[in-house]
């Protein structure tokens, strides 16, 4: 999420790749029930591309500043149309939950189009909250295996 929100906040002015990042990361159990709902006031919906395939997995060294790839990840991606809107939605996740990344687009393609952006905003912000969380549990487990090399 952008580095102006806070933990609790709502997401106001989400930017589209901060939105794909919380989408991607979030409960897939929650995201495919919120893109059901949508699904009946979206119209018609064109399924562009819906499948699964390895993408190269980039990393930059930190010593020397240079990005490489560190190796391919297997990847669902969905991109879909609204044909009542013309509006489109993607949605990419690792693994091969092509119904996690379908979700994904079908909530970018109602966020885009106004439809229920308000509820769309507030799941944004639960799951903003939600990941934020795990992440300072993750560090904080982590932090308590480090290991200071001048203490030995």
């Amino acid at each position: 999420m952008n580095d102006t929100m806070e933990a609790g906040a709502r997401p106001a002015s989400v930017s589209h790749a901060s939105m794909l990042d919380i989408l991607a990361r979030a409960d897939a159990e929650r995201i495919k029930a919120v893109a059901e709902d949508l699904l009946d006031e979206l119209g018609p919906v064109e399924v562009l591309v819906n499948r699964t395939g390895l993408a190269m997995l980039p990393y930059t060294d930190t010593v020397q500043n240079t990005a490489f790839h560190l190796g391919e990840v297997l990847m669902a991606e969905a991109h879909i149309r609204l044909a009542d809107h013309g509006t489109e939605g993607y949605g990419a996740v690792v693994g091969r939950d092509l119904q996690h990344a379908m979700a994904m687009a079908v909530v970018d393609a109602s966020f885009a189009s106004d439809i229920r952006k308000t509820d769309i905003e507030t799941f944004l912000a639960g799951e903003h909250r939600r990941q934020t969380q795990d992440d300072d549990i993750r560090l904080r487990k982590v932090e308590a295996t480090r290991v200071r090399m001048e203490t030995f």
